[in-house]
């Protein structure tokens, strides 16, 4: 799966939000000051030529709805954050996180209950 530049994974996380969306609906839920309706027109084209989007036409107005499920990038960009970051260990990203954030107890605990899971599973 191809990494979206951060335009596009903007207008992804919208689409993902709103499941359907015309252009106009994805420039009313942009901040402001909104990116001009041909730029947002472009973005989603480029996405769709990714095969991260599909339309339905009415008439001249294409309405677009994910193809990709957030689920399905974000599995995508942690393994590629995994392998080019992490030297392509898990153990290294779980380790930076606890380091760089301050785990509370309930944290650890869920995190350990969840060790123990895939122990059993493993």
């Amino acid at each position: 799966m191809e990494e979206l530049t951060k335009s596009e994974e903007h207008i992804m996380q919208i689409l993902w939000k709103l499941g359907n969306a015309f252009v106009k609906d994805i420039i009313e839920e942009m901040e402001d000051p909104k990116p001009p309706y041909t730029t947002v027109s472009s973005v989603v084209r480029i996405l769709e030529a990714k095969g991260f989007v599909s339309h339905k036409a009415y008439g001249k107005t294409h309405e677009y709805s994910p193809l990709i499920s957030k689920e399905q990038y974000r599995k995508g960009s942690i393994q590629r954050m995994v392998k080019y970051y992490f030297d392509d260990k898990t153990s290294n990203l779980l380790s930076f996180l606890m380091q760089e954030k301050k785990l509370s107890k309930k944290e650890l605990q869920e995190l350990q209950q969840f060790i123990d899971q895939q122990k059993q599973r493993s």
